[in-house]
């Protein structure tokens, strides 16, 4: 029984963008050009570092691993392209905090050479689901629309369980962002094809994609595609233009009607989501032996000369990417990693695309004003009214900004999804997502804080319990210690008296002969 519905629903609140997204999309992605050197971050992804296995000085080959994933929530990193190890070191990389971290640096060879690789000499469909994760999890692939997280764990699921529905995220509901959009016109067939092969691994009963109806050339290439290769079970489902259709949760809404439930993964309705770029990786991967070290970037906004989307090498610095685009045009008042709403300041334009950079914006002070003063909260209701998850925006402020973290807890703080919708809407122009970015982040570190203090005290009374232990030991020691003792003294005394009786019987002897002499 499928769990489709006939016709999607639309999600509950959400807000209507301009979409920008047509200046990128002018011209097909291009190749972007090899730069002279690659700075690699160990992380890149949800989860654990990964560590490096090579040293400064060595060759690397492009699709070599340079660095191991470490533990089961973890990617291996491999080298872009060809070159010499010149460092590994702290380096700015794209991240809210604009910290840096440990990065591999590759100065290139020209020569882009490949290690040695191929694809598998079978049907793909002929391959286990075991097989097409390790495949995946060697590859070092992960989700490619922004989160980062490790494509292969989803597949274990189809091992294990059963999988009602693979859905491909194709929304793409950010304003300004269009890296998808062009990989779905220009590789609609690669994307289908890696899309039955997650769906073989997984072992789903149905598949469907979900994708905005403002895509039109998009819709067109895949249903072009399915058609192309006879299949029938694969849905193209066109979703109203309005954001954040993209976000799983309100993608799977729209599409079943069903709800993921507080906390909980789509996982817990029997159902997978993957990403555009994520489903072209793993198609590369399984077909070519490709680990993943490229990906489709946007360069975008009113400050590039000309925006389009470009295939970067993972390591590019962001300022090549945009002297390819033309360079900058006025003067650049905000770069953004990722879209307006949910996207992330970019410190500095040297920093390195990495795996989840699927955006960089560049904008000026007329095209995107800034940011206006805070006033007071008048209690219009209208955050509420455009939450996508029915939370109450208001009262989630009201306690994070009295660090009530219980309150906000019970009020649902993190069902957030941190949409933004609420700060778009807000006519006091107060930043609420940052107080709830806050009050997460406060309650995590008390949570770890909590954890520790749990843990010492384990260790503390595991301590205090071995010491009773040794002392018990020491107690029932102490009996025999002391029985010993006294045998030993009682044996001494018995020697003694045996010495003292021998002297007595000496001596008498000795004075029998004395007498006997006289």
């Amino acid at each position: 029984m499928s769990i489709l519905l006939d016709n999607p629903i639309p999600f509950r609140g959400g807000v209507r963008l301009a979409a920008n997204k047509a200046q990128s999309l002018e011209k097909p992605s291009t190749e972007a050009f090899l730069p002279s050197l690659l700075t690699i971050p160990l992380r890149q992804h949800i989860g654990s570092s990964a560590i490096p296995i090579v040293k400064v000085g060595e060759q690397v080959l492009k699709g070599q691993k340079i660095a191991h994933d470490q533990g089961f929530i973890s990617a291996s990193i491999h080298a872009s392209s060809s070159g010499k190890i010149v460092e590994i070191a702290n380096r700015p990389v794209p991240n809210p905090s604009g910290h840096s971290v440990p990065c591999i640096v590759i100065e290139t060879d020209a020569k882009d050479e490949w290690i040695e690789h191929a694809g598998v000499e079978v049907d793909p469909y002929e391959l286990s689901p075991i097989d097409i994760h390790d495949r995946i999890h060697a590859a070092g692939i992960v989700g490619l629309g922004g989160a980062g997280f490790p494509a292969a764990v989803k597949m274990l699921p189809g091992v294990h369980s059963e999988i009602h529905l693979l859905i491909l995220n194709a929304a793409e509901c950010e304003p300004y962002i269009t890296c998808d959009e062009s990989l779905m016109q220009t590789n609609a067939k690669e994307i289908i094809d890696g899309l039955e092969i997650i769906r073989h691994a997984v072992q789903a009963r149905e598949c469907v994609i979900g994708i905005e109806d403002n895509k039109i050339k998009a819709i067109a290439a895949l249903r072009q595609a399915i058609d192309d290769i006879g299949e029938t079970s694969i849905e193209v489902v066109s979703l109203p233009t309005i954001y954040p259709a993209g976000s799983e949760k309100q993608l799977i809404k729209s599409l079943t009607g069903l709800e993921v439930p507080a906390q909980g993964l789509p996982l817990d309705l029997n159902i997978v989501c993957y990403n555009v770029g994520t489903v072209y990786a793993i198609y590369n991967a399984i077909t070519y032996g490709e680990p993943l070290v490229s990906r489709v970037v946007t360069i975008t906004g009113e400050a590039i000369k000309q925006p389009q989307n470009l295939k970067a090498r993972i390591g590019t610095p962001i300022n090549e990417l945009i002297e390819q685009c033309g360079g900058y045009i006025g003067e650049v008042d905000r770069m953004l990693i990722g879209g307006p709403m949910m996207g992330f300041t970019l410190h500095n334009d040297t920093a390195p695309v990495i795996k989840t950079t699927n955006c960089v914006i560049a904008t000026t002070a007329v095209d995107v004003p800034l940011p206006q003063p805070v006033l007071p909260c008048i209690r219009c209701g209208d955050c509420a009214a455009v939450c996508p998850v029915n939370l109450l925006p208001q009262q989630l402020y009201w306690y994070a900004r009295a660090n009530d973290y219980d309150k906000v807890q019970d009020f649902k703080l993190f069902d957030c999804i941190e949409c933004a919708c609420c700060d778009y809407v807000c006519p006091s122009h107060i930043p609420l997502v940052k107080y709830y970015q806050s009050a997460k982040a406060e309650i995590w570190d008390q949570e770890r804080q909590r954890m520790k203090s749990d843990q010492a005290g384990q260790r503390f009374k595991a301590h205090n319990a071995r010491l009773e232990l040794e002392q018990e030991q020491r107690e029932l020691e102490q009996p025999q210690s002391q029985g010993k003792e006294t045998i030993k003294a009682e044996i001494d005394a018995a020697v003694k008296r045996v010495k003292a009786k021998k002297a007595e019987k000496d001596n008498q002897t000795i004075r029998h002969k004395d007498k006997a002499d006289d």
